[in-house]
């Protein structure tokens, strides 16, 4: 059950985490940190379920438990473990998985909640359920002969019995009067005098008092974790029976958990409707759910956001809708009898109602009802029961009901004996009541009689005096079977008589009497439903009786059996009524399935199921494909049962063939097209396929040809060289034709978009496929162009055709984003070019983006969700380019998407979703370089319909006060927004209503503006409304401003200025000095020859004037000016003539002296190395010309030297001895020589040799800085 969890405080500090089951109701709990490969926790596949049993039955629960390894499986109660007790019997398995509790003899005292806990090393599971046992067994057998008796005094006596009965009242709880004290401080004040009075507060001054103070203090702890609080919604119960409440609150951190407490002790929750207590979030409502109420769920509710009170909440016993424990049951009831209904329900109930054919009933002298001392035991009492009582009657309560029929029989006496022997009043025999307030005529079941061959009978069957040494039983036989009744005498008491019902039998009736000596017996040779009765045998003034029962199923004409064999065939859209009649002298209940599935009345569907008088009937209101299939229906009375069975087809329209729709090349006979059968054919043969062409820019679609049944291509030899067509297929059957397969425009022997194989910036790799068509097996080779996405113009790649269909395009600019295209040439000419490629990036491999931000529902409805998320954050260019959005039930673990490609925007409507089902969504950012992180929700949503959110816009970095657009171009100004339900949406622009070439536009929580060719005219304040139902609002206005390229500056002027600088004026553009023109700047470009490029002198001039300093003599120098504003630049201006400085004569030049002969910038340094490590000498040497440095050891040349080598890098010149030796020491000297002299440095390299021994030798060394030398130093 949910909420296990808190019944074992020993579960506490030991480290334990909670998982959840697929099994609702059952708790996990995990031993370890993690479970090894191959094993797994214990869990319930099935767990037992709660009972209702009267006293003195045997109660069964079973248990279906998985895990590995094999759990150890323990039952528990109240009183303990169950396994040692002799009562209770304890039970598995051959394979152990299912285990069994077998409590016998039920009693009072066994009413308890028995637990089922299952362990292994990694973990263990638990579960409960309920046993209610229903104190007074069925009736026993009454007394002969009957004696009168008093019915008022036995109802008397029947209420002191109840009295007796009555389990002791259950301890008064004890309540915290700190949790009063929360509930006070959040409760409303019109509830404060209610409160006050049941838990005893009668200072009302003093209580105000307190909670002012309270009230500051919960502020203060409330401000760590929450930014507001608002909307307190306490409990209420809805007509399903489930409580909720709930409140808005912002918290600070999300990481903040959540706890829920009922009467101080915490309550575990889940996020979806398979827990007790689920919480629903949604933004920044949090709405708490406790279902399947029972008493034991009314206390005191607390909600906290880690150590801080939230909200307090209390859920009455009162408001808690009683259910039915023990349901009402069918009563027969001789006429003028009494009849007695009996219900017991869950908890006490005032408001039940007792119901006669759906109509309320008046209390009066006909009908009383009593009521046990604990309210819990409902009693109608029925009198003098007519034929006109014969009906349904109800007790019904705020949310349940129970009802039972009343079957009323003929009252016959037996002949001769006065009426009030053979009545059933009050003092008749028959019209008495047992201890437990049932008259024995009102029979609850005819099942319950004694059968034949029991060897017993009742001790109304023997008499008082013993005249039957075996009485008549109680017998019960099938339809159309034999039934024999035999009695056996003592002594002859002379001639007998047989009664049924109270009148005498003869032959004429259809019955045989034989006797054999004291036996004597009653034989029908074939029963039916007539011959059920009670029958008796008198002989001497002593009688035996016993009742016969006929087992008299609901009976279906074998014509219609026959009917029902032959297929109901309908056509689809059509309503179909599936009427099956039978005949049955009981109250009969019929079930409908489908192909094994029960098909309930109200069903998605709108299947209705009706039972009338003598048939059934299941109406479908329109029929699909779906709905075909085998159905029974399955026809209960307590006669027995039967069972029919019917085919329902039904015929529709083929769907479209499987795609995709390929074209092919067919090698020059055409265009070859192939597609897939559809996977429903209507119900009917397929007979042929249908083609259709049509050209590109034509509407009309042409047949071309038709194919067989069993074919799936179809060759098109009627093209045209070079122009695009597209095709569409559909089947065709005696239904007619169904939707069509329709192809894109391909054309007859154009390539396919090529494929980017690669992409980096130093150029972009594509594939394509040779095109298919008439002509295309003797192309020469390929044309490849590119464009710049956004522009028209395609720029050619290459200049002759290659033939390989592969190729690098280069001479790209890094961070443009191109396009391209291919084009097949042949003998006869170039074809059609091929349709462009995805648009990419020339630039090196991207990273996959980030996470997206703030993933949250905005919306949901029986059938969708709606999503919105903000970009992830950018690091290093790695935008996304699209979204994917992915869901899963929370009953399974495999994503799939929502949708084909990905979503452009930041909000996407998940559609056609199942009612009431809980779901998973994720949304994953997309790019060239792959998808990026999912981000999921936090919990399953529900697709039911949201609270009300109040509109508001969704502002992010994209949405500017002012846009400025260039005239002539198309305006798309996207705004996002949340609101639930969605609101009504109004344009304005300068607070009136838009224009009609301006287009606005909603759905799934965007609205846009669309202006298709923007004009002057069009700029202006543009505001957005979001009106809700019930009248809140939300504005947001922006200005858009329309505006044209600048035109070009006037005429330039140069001015000499400073010693090497030139001034360049110019006369400013027309549009600087008109008012309402865009901003605008200059910017200023020069070259040094009339043939070399132009080049960036200044940007971003804001006058008509710039100094260009740095001007060399001897060259030319050529300038322009053009005006930008946001739109783009104008026509430039250029000066005439060129600005040219004189060349001045060179002065003359002397190269310096720069000789030097060697010295030593770093000289050598002393080393001490132990033996057989690696010594390296570094010195760095100056001089001019280059020195040449020589290597020596004690004044030998190391030039030969085996073991050494040297290197000399830019004047730093290094000795390296890779393993040096007891012989390498000694005195080491560096000569640096060129033509002008040399310089020397030396250094000593000392070899140490490891010491052993007890007493090593210990060896200290310091370098003289003056002498250039190492002195070492031995201890």
């Amino acid at each position: 059950m949910p909420g296990e969890g808190v019944r074992f405080p020993w579960l506490a500090g030991k480290g334990k985490s909670l998982k959840k089951s697929s099994t609702p109701g059952v708790s996990i709990w995990q031993l370890v940190e993690e479970v090894p490969k191959g094993c797994s926790t214990p869990d319930f596949v099935q767990r037992p379920i709660a009972l209702a049993l009267q006293e003195g039955k045997t109660a069964t629960f079973r248990a279906v438990v998985c895990g590995e390894p094999r759990p150890r499986v323990r039952w528990h109660c109240s009183k303990g473990d169950l396994s040692s007790s002799s009562k209770y019997q304890v039970s598995s398995s051959t394979g152990h998985r299912e285990h069994v509790l077998q409590i016998n003899k039920l009693t009072g005292e066994d009413t308890d909640v028995y637990r089922c806990t299952a362990v292994n090393a990694y973990g263990e599971a638990t579960c409960s359920a309920r046993l209610t046992v229903i104190e007074g067994g069925p009736a026993r057998p009454r007394p002969l002969p009957p004696a009168p008796r008093d019915f008022r005094k036995e109802l008397v006596d029947f209420r002191k019995m109840l009295k007796k009965r009555d389990p002791p009242p259950a301890p008064k709880k004890k309540v915290d009067m700190d949790q009063v004290w929360q509930l006070l401080m959040t409760a409303d004040r019109k509830d404060y005098e209610q409160i006050c009075l049941k838990y005893g507060i009668v200072d009302f001054r003093w209580m105000l008092r307190r909670l002012q103070r309270m009230s500051k203090e919960r502020e203060e702890k409330l401000a760590p974790y929450l930014n507001t609080i608002a909307n307190l919604r306490h409990v209420r119960v809805n007509k399903e029976g489930i409580a909720t409440f709930g409140l808005e609150m912002d918290l600070k951190s999300p990481e903040s958990k959540i706890y829920l407490y009922k009467d101080g002790e915490m309550v575990p929750y889940g996020f979806d409707n398979e827990t007790k207590h689920c919480l629903r979030h949604l933004g920044k409502h949090y709405q708490f759910q406790i279902q399947d109420l029972q008493p034991e769920d009314a206390g005191i509710y607390q909600v906290r956001v880690e150590d801080a009170h939230i909200f307090t909440t209390e859920l009455e016993a009162s408001a808690i809708p009683p259910r039915v424990v023990v349901p009402l049951a069918d009563v027969r009831c001789e006429e003028r009898g009494d009849a007695i209904f009996e219900c017991t329900l869950s908890n006490p109930c005032p408001s039940a109602a007792w119901r006669f054919q759906h109509q309320p009933l008046h209390l009066s002298d006909k009908y009383e009802v009593f009521v046990s001392p604990d309210g819990r035991t409902h009693r109608l009492l029925v009198r003098g029961v007519r034929f006109s009582d014969m009906g349904l009657y109800s007790l019904g309560t705020k949310l349940h009901a129970s009802s039972a029929w009343l079957v009323v029989e003929e009252d016959t006496g037996y002949p001769g004996e006065s009426p009030s022997r053979l009545g059933s009043g009050r003092d008749g025999r028959d019209g008495g009541s047992d201890a437990y307030g049932r008259r024995k005529d009102a029979t609850l079941s005819p099942r319950s009689r004694r059968k034949p061959g029991t060897g017993g009978f009742s001790e109304d069957a023997r008499g008082p005096a013993g005249h039957f040494s075996q009485g008549l039983a109680d017998t019960e036989v099938e339809r159309g079977e034999a039934a024999v009744l035999s009695c056996t005498l003592t002594r002859d008491l002379g001639p007998g008589a047989w009664f049924k019902d109270g009148v005498k039998l003869s032959a004429q009736d259809g019955v045989a009497f034989e006797q054999d000596g004291l036996a004597h017996r009653l034989v029908i040779a074939q029963a039916d439903g007539t011959r059920a009765g009670r029958y008796s045998f008198a002989a001497g003034g002593q009688e035996s009786e016993a009742t016969l029962t006929v087992h008299d199923p609901p009976v279906i004409a074998p014509d219609v059996t026959a009917q029902l064999r032959e297929p109901l065939v309908v056509k689809a859209g059509k309503p179909v009524t599936m009427k099956v009649p039978f005949q049955s002298c009981l109250p009969v209940q019929a079930t409908w399935r489908k192909d094994g599935e029960e098909v309930a009345g109200g069903s998605g569907r709108g299947a209705q199921v009706a039972v009338g008088d003598g048939f059934t009937r299941l109406c479908l209101p329109s029929a699909s494909r779906q709905d075909r299939g085998q159905y029974s229906v399955t026809l209960r009375s307590q006669g027995g049962s039967t069972r029919a069975e019917l085919t329902l087809q039904v015929l529709d329209k083929p769907q479209p063939p499987q795609g995709p729709l390929e074209v092919q090349d067919s090698h020059g006979a055409g265009v070859r097209l192939h597609w897939r059968p559809p996977k429903d054919d209507g119900g009917r043969a397929l007979q042929h396929y249908e083609v259709e062409r049509r050209q590109a820019g034509r509407s009309a679609w042409l047949k071309v040809g038709e194919s067989r049944s069993d074919s799936t291509t179809f060759t098109d030899a009627h093209t045209e060289q070079g122009k695009k067509y597209a095709y569409r297929v559909r089947a065709v059957t005696a239904e007619g034709p169904g939707e069509a397969l329709e192809s894109e425009e391909v054309s007859a022997w154009a390539p396919a978009p090529p494929s980017i194989l690669s992409a980096s910036s130093q150029g972009v790799t594509l594939s394509w496929t040779a095109p298919r068509g008439p002509g295309s097996a003797h192309i020469l080779g390929y044309l490849i162009e590119k464009r710049k996405k956004g522009s028209n113009t395609w720029v050619a790649v290459n200049q002759k055709p290659v033939p390989e269909k592969k190729w690098t395009v280069g001479d790209l600019r890094q961070g443009w984003q191109y396009e391209f295209r291919v084009t097949a040439v042949a003998p006869s000419g170039r074809g059609e070019p091929g349709p462009p490629s995805e648009a990419v990036f020339a630039r090196d491999p991207m990273r996959p983006p980030g996470p997206v931000r703030d993933l949250q529902v905005t919306d949901t409805s029986h059938s969708s969700i709606t999503l919105s998320w903000a970009r992830p954050d950018t690091q290093d260019g790695d935008e996304p380019q699209g979204y994917v959005v992915e869901l899963r039930s929370s009953a399974s673990l495999q994503w799939s998407p929502c949708h084909a490609g990905t979503v452009q925007g930041t909000t996407y409507t998940a559609k056609g979703l199942r009612p009431r089902e809980s779901y998973l969504l994720r949304v994953t950012a997309v790019n060239d370089g792959g998808p990026g992180q999912p981000t999921a929700l936090g919990s399953a949503v529900e697709a039911t319909p949201c609270v009300p959110v109040r509109p508001k816009f969704r502002m992010d970095a994209s949405m500017k006060d002012l846009l400025t657009v260039r005239a002539g171009d198309t305006v798309r100004v996207p705004v996002y927004f949340e609101a639930a339900p969605t609101p009504e949406v109004t344009w304005l622009k300068d607070g009136l209503p838009l224009p009609k070439r301006s287009v606005a536009s909603v759905k799934d929580g965007l609205t846009q503006l669309l202006v298709p060719s923007a004009s002057l005219d069009d700029s202006g304040v543009y505001t957005v409304v979001l009106r809700s139902l019930r009248g809140e609002e939300a504005t947001y206005s922006f200005r858009l401003r329309v505006a044209a390229r600048p035109r070009a500056p006037g005429p330039i002027v140069l001015r000499e200025g400073t010693l090497g600088s030139v001034t360049v004026e110019w006369e400013p553009s027309p549009d600087e000095t008109e008012a309402g023109a865009a901003p605008l700047h200059y910017a200023v470009l020069m070259r040094t020859s009339a043939h070399a490029p132009w080049c960036p002198a200044a940007e971003r001039l804001h006058n008509c004037r710039f100094t260009l300093v740095g001007v060399l003599p001897g060259h030319e120098y050529h300038f322009r000016v053009v005006a930008k504003n946001e739109l783009g630049a104008s026509e430039p201006s250029d000066t005439r003539q060129p600005w040219v400085v004189p060349r001045q004569p060179a002065p003359s030049y002397r190269e310096p002296d720069l000789s030097q002969k060697p010295r030593f910038l770093v000289g050598l340094r002393p080393h001490l190395l132990p033996l057989g490590s690696e010594c390296c000498m570094t010195c760095a040497v100056q001089g001019q010309p280059r020195p040449h440095v020589s290597w020596f050891k004690n004044d030998q040349s190391l030039a030969n030297h085996p073991a050494a080598y040297t290197t000399d890098v830019m004047g730093v010149c290094s000795l390296v001895i890779p393993s040096v030796s007891a012989t390498d020491g000694g005195q080491y000297k560096a000569v640096a020589e060129n033509t002008l002299g040399q310089a020397v440095s030396t250094a000593t390299l000392i070899v140490v040799e490891p010491q052993t021994g007890n007493n090593p030798i210990s060896t200290s060394v310091e370098y003289d800085r003056k002498r250039n030398r190492m002195l070492l130093f031995s201890l």
